[in-house]
């Protein structure tokens, strides 16, 4: 007879879940109409108008003599069977669950059913939810509500009706029945029902299913609307040993967290173990909250998301809401389990109540990298070269590795081109996040190997330096070395020597080398006078330079890894703090530092131990001189013949910093006259730039071309 149940749905349909669902809610329209026509029996004025705006002195004295609820419940409950809660069962109840056990022997999920096994709901728990459900099924039920409660204002159950409707008027009295309905309550707790109005009394105060938990009744398993925008793709990918963490679920173990460090993926190992036990996994990607998210809130709706689908929770990095404190953390660490978190620092214990399992996310190896760049490629196997080996000193994991894959193409078809090494580059590049852009100036590197003029000797080792951050995984994962120390996988150098000598520009050949961006650290950003404010400053910028493939430059870096000095009073004490301060970090980054002085002898040797290379930049003799001056005299710049560029490589022992200004300062003289370089535009640049550095213009120094010295 119940309109409220499509004829699609009927028991023995197809859709088993939604048969039982609307065979369950017959029950309660069933009980509803009872209670309507009890309402009408005793009505003085059935057809009022104006009935919900006022009360009559009739229905006063009605009430008055209808007595408190415990004679009316005591008369309604005679003879009929208790459940243990104060509700009364239901004869009719045991056909329709007897048609669900029978669905689900034969295969089918019964999605209120699990629903009530996964939240711990008791069959009152299930027909108070029916109840406040019903509205939302069948547009009936709001007007039969609104009269049930002389208010037609009033079209959503409150808590008095449903619990009469549930098991008779004992129950609005009833203390343990209430507590049902209360905070406690696993229908409130869990996030099934809302209980709304709290200024009201509690047995007029309306309840209402969130959309969500309707949504998934009726089949639908589309994310909540407030939290979709949070939420983390799916990992297809199996890497590393999952058993750890797939062993402490089977076994219930209600949190664990797994650490990772830069291209290891935590996500991946997380979605494999869930996927070994058939389990659903809801991800929150905490690094997507806004500043104005509420963790608490979010919390709370990925938990029951979680449950709504019988999979686990998954938030990370942690570190991304660590700032807010631990309560923040500690929001989703102490849902309903499993909780498994994300991060990349130590398990701070005020995260959570329940000490966690703990597991280390493992780095793909060169080997699972190649497979993952063919995956991520898609079939493209026309390449003439290994995205794996020109991506090797990149530190991706496997969902960085698809969104490179992704640019990488776009990159490719933007130039009108098969795909190539600068657009796999570009696309591993582009999954650095900008947070390190604020505290340093990045430069895209614009010179190679052809551009450096330094001894051979260094050049060596500027490209074991570029070896090292090639090969770290494979010899400090793989092969073991170096496993017995705390150390991290970074590596740093300290590049000295004068002023113009190249130091910085070696640098960014090594980015180019390798692929990446090249950062330098404006100290101005870093030092502060305030005590305290310095570390502060660096713990950010190495935390932001973790999260990039990119080379760190601090540049003229005698300013923070000076000397420490003996103590004389508070100031050397905070300023020795900060260079100890800065020998621990160093030790801890897994990326690549490069350090520049002038006066090697200015830094701390405790830094020159931790240092992987040393490299000293000297003067360029005449040889390296000479080129010098050819390259920063392009093609491109207009000369006059004639031009003894071996006179002044021989005669003026300077830097190739020094000679590029010189050049630049001889094109701007001939620039004006808009004519080419000429030999008397050189000489006047080379006194300039000798005023500069301090030096004394000699005159046999410059010889045969002392007469084009100015006066």
């Amino acid at each position: 007879m119940s309109a409220a149940i499509p004829d699609a749905v009927r028991v023995g349909g197809p859709d088993a879940s939604a048969a039982h669902l609307f065979a369950r809610l017959e029950r309660i329209e069933a009980r509803v109409l009872a209670a309507v026509e009890r309402r009408r029996a005793v009505d003085p004025d059935p057809n009022d108008r104006f009935r919900g705006l006022y009360i009559s002195d009739d229905q006063v004295d009605e009430l008055i003599a209808r007595g408190g609820p415990s004679r009316s419940a005591v008369a309604l409950n005679a003879g009929a069977a208790d459940r243990g809660d104060g509700s009364v069962a239901d004869p009719a109840l045991g056909a329709v669950e007897a048609d669900a056990d029978a669905a689900e022997l034969r295969g089918h999920v019964l999605r209120l059913r699990r629903l009530a096994r996964t939240f711990g709901l008791a069959e009152l728990d299930v027909d108070l939810l029916l109840i406040a459900l019903a509205p939302d099924v069948d547009p009936r039920f709001e007007r039969l509500y609104g009269y049930l409660h002389d208010d037609v204002s009033r079209r959503r159950a409150s808590t008095g009706l449903a619990l009469e409707l549930a098991g008779g008027p004992g129950l609005t009295v009833a203390g343990a029945a209430r507590a049902r309905l209360g905070f406690r309550g696993p229908l409130v707790a869990g996030g099934l029902l809302l209980v709304e109005d709290a200024d009201r009394p509690f047995l007029t105060r309306p309840l209402r299913v969130p959309d969500r938990v309707t949504a998934h009744l009726l089949g639908d398993d589309a994310p909540d609307a407030s939290i979709a925008e949070v939420l983390a793709a799916e990992v297809q990918v199996a890497l590393g040993d999952v058993e750890a963490l797939a062993r402490g679920i089977a076994a219930g173990v209600p949190v664990a967290y797994v650490r990772q460090r830069a291209g290891a993926s935590a996500r991946a190992l997380v979605h494999e173990a869930f996927r070994r036990h058939g389990r659903a996994v809801v991800d929150v990607d905490l690094a997507r909250l806004s500043p104005t998210d509420d963790p608490q809130a979010i919390a709370r709706i990925a938990s029951r998301e979680a449950r709504l689908l019988g999979g686990g929770l998954v938030a990370g990095p942690v570190d991304a809401i660590a700032a807010r404190g631990a309560a923040a953390v500690r929001a989703f660490a102490d849902q309903v389990p499993p909780v498994v978190l994300l991060g990349g620092t130590g398990w701070d214990p005020a995260w959570g109540r329940e000490p966690p399992l703990i597991v280390d996310a493992p780095v793909p190896a060169p080997a699972e990298r190649h497979e993952l760049w063919l995956r991520a490629l898609d079939g493209v196997t026309s390449l003439t070269f290994d995205p794996a080996a020109v991506t090797l000193a990149f530190r991706l994991d496997p969902e960085q590795l698809g969104r490179a894959a992704v640019a990488a193409h776009r990159s490719a078809l933007a130039a009108g081109r098969t795909l190539a090494v600068e657009d796999v580059a570009a696309g591993a590049r582009a999954q650095n996040a900008a947070g390190l852009e604020r505290l340093a100036r990045r430069i895209v590197p614009a010179v190679d190997w052809r551009d450096l003029v330094l001894p051979r000797a260094v050049e060596t080792q500027l490209r074991e330096i570029a070896g090292r951050a090639r090969h770290r995984d494979r010899v400090i994962g793989e092969w073991g070395m170096g496993h017995t120390t705390a150390r991290g996988r970074g590596i740093s150098a300290l590049f000295a020597g004068d002023s113009g000598t190249g130091k910085t520009m070696s640098a960014e050949v090594l980015a180019a080398e390798l692929g990446f961006d090249l950062y330098v650290i404006d100290l101005s950003t870093v030092v502060d006078k305030y005590i305290g404010e310095t570390e502060k400053n660096l713990n950010r910028i190495f935390t932001e330079a973790d999260r990039v493939n990119g080379i760190l430059l601090f540049d003229e870096a005698d300013a923070l890894f000076g000397k420490r000095s003996e103590v004389k009073d508070a100031r050397d004490r905070y300023a020795n703090v900060e260079v100890a301060y800065l020998l621990q970090r160093m030790e801890l980054f897994d990326g690549i530092a490069i350090l520049t002085t002038n006066l090697r002898a200015n830094v701390d040797e405790a830094f020159t131990r931790r240092l992987e290379a040393i490299v000293d930049f000297p003067v360029p003799e005449q040889p390296d001189r000479r080129r010098l001056w050819e390259r920063n005299l392009p093609p491109a710049v207009p000369r006059e013949p004639g031009l003894d560029l071996d006179f002044l490589a021989g005669k003026f022992r300077i830097s190739g910093g020094n000679i590029r200004n010189i050049c630049v300062t001889a094109a701007y003289l001939a620039a004006a006259e808009d004519r080419a370089i000429s030999m008397a535009d050189l000489i006047r640049g080379t006194e300039r730039e000798y005023r500069k550095l301090g030096r004394l213009t000699v005159e046999a120094e410059f010889g045969p071309y002392t007469d084009l010295l100015e006066a």
